[in-house]
């Protein structure tokens, strides 16, 4: 899964993916995707084809944000896929929270 997510998002051009590995951190999910899209239309879109192919796998993704495009959170269980334009991820910079190496761990964050 996590590889259909990247490459979807490698295939629409998304900026700065980062892959950060939550096992350990929180309960929530295994593994955190975070990128940007230059616009707003971009982000909406990236977030449309993302859950396409993750329904074609039989997956039920949640999203919300489409409308706006702003921000789009897309949630597979396993996997939580943030999507942003640039401006709106710099003022969260949700990276930083969840980046951080736990005690024991390596490095937390692969840049795809």
């Amino acid at each position: 899964m996590v590889d259909t997510i990247l490459t979807s998002l490698d295939d629409d051009k998304a900026q700065d993916v980062l892959s950060i590995d939550l096992v350990g951190k929180t309960s929530i999910a295994d593994r955190m995707i975070v990128a940007s899209g230059t616009s707003s239309r971009m982000v909406a879109a990236m977030a449309q084809h993302l859950v396409t192919k993750l329904k074609d796998m039989g997956l039920k993704p949640k999203s919300e944000g489409e409308r706006n495009g702003d921000w789009v959170l897309i949630d597979t269980g396993d996997v939580i896929v943030h999507l942003f334009r640039p401006e709106v991820r710099a003022f969260y910079n949700i990276e930083r929270i969840w980046a951080a190496p736990t005690p024991g761990s390596g490095d937390a964050v692969q840049h795809a």
